[in-house]
């Protein structure tokens, strides 16, 4: 590729960097740019709030807390609903510095496909499919966490939308190759790997749960082995599909985004770090291009899935 070393391919899309600043960080791309030295432009994409049909005020607090490796979140896809982000967000994004995707949830895969179809009439250059949700029509379980119903999920917004389609995948499952198989056979485009584990919170002395909706998702440095993993191994399925991984979860710095890239990610998610350090996009970019360089390696695109498997452990002084 021609340019900066950071440019990268996605989906067809022409990334400036692999960095994705993750949904629900930066709200519809707006909260981060009032930082001063902040600029849209240190990312390749950025990924727009969740958004469902109808307007969502979101759970009742705590619905964020600090813990000792990362952040719990319950925000309940707080958002204006689809018809709101169409009219009023997405025509007045700069499409000028940065690729935007629309994030889609539902309770049902007919409001999935509804929200996908909604944002196909818009400037937007592609979607994250949010399988997360809860399903409600079959008591609560979550899309994300049954292969069954991801494809199906994946087949309906498939149905109403060209633009490139990436699933995020849940953690919180047995088999998450075989979901990310069902997913890619069933549309999706790429993968987003992983999406937060749920955890909890506990004020001893009150003897209560410290997040309101008791349970809350999990992300920042703590989760960064187990999604470490997780892209390795869909990375094993996407590859057979030439399907690309956003690999997130715990990335504080350049040598965690070269880790997930190794492992088999084409572009890295940034979230939870943004909040320590608003302007840490820049760090990291600086310092995967350092890398390269000392490396000689002409493009970032080189990492992705050059994992070395053998384990090297007989020149280790633990090794025996």
């Amino acid at each position: 590729m021609n340019g900066s070393p950071l440019t990268t391919e996605f989906c067809g899309l022409k990334f400036n960097s692999p960095i994705v600043l993750l949904s629900g960080c930066v709200g519809f791309g707006n909260e981060y740019t009032r930082v001063e030295g902040f600029s849209n432009a240190d990312a390749g994409a950025i990924v727009c709030k969740g958004t469902t049909l109808k307007p969502r005020l979101g759970n009742t607090g705590h619905r964020l807390w600090e813990t000792a490796g990362g952040m719990l979140n319950a925000i309940g896809l707080q958002n204006p609903g689809v018809d709101a982000v169409v009219r009023d967000i997405a025509p007045n994004l700069d499409y000028s510095e940065v690729c935007w995707f629309a994030n889609i949830c539902g309770s049902t895969v007919e409001e999935y496909a509804e929200v996908a179809r909604r944002f196909d009439d818009t400037p937007m250059q592609g979607m994250e499919i949010n399988i997360s949700c809860p399903n409600v029509r079959e008591g609560g379980v979550a899309f994300g966490n049954d292969p069954d119903m991801s494809a199906r999920v994946v087949e309906a917004c498939r149905a109403v939308t060209s633009k490139p389609l990436i699933a995020k995948l849940s953690p919180n499952q047995t088999d998450i190759a075989e979901n990310a198989r069902r997913c890619l056979e069933a549309g999706a485009d790429g993968l987003a790997v992983i999406n937060t584990l749920m955890g909890m919170a506990i004020d001893a002395e009150s003897r209560r749960p410290v997040i309101g909706n008791v349970q809350g998702g999990l992300s920042g440095p703590a989760i960064k082995p187990l999604a470490l993993l997780k892209v390795h191994q869909t990375y094993q399925v996407a590859r057979k599909h030439n399907a690309p991984i956003i690999g997130q979860g715990g990335i504080m710095n350049g040598a965690d985004a070269i880790e997930f890239l190794l492992a088999g990610a084409t572009a890295v998610g940034v979230g939870t770090a943004l909040f320590y350090d608003p302007l840490v996009c820049r760090k990291i970019n600086a310092e995967i291009e350092d890398y390269l360089g000392k490396n000689h390696i002409a493009n970032v695109s080189e990492l992705t899935g050059a994992l070395r498997l053998d384990s090297g452990l007989e020149n280790s002084p633990v090794s025996g």
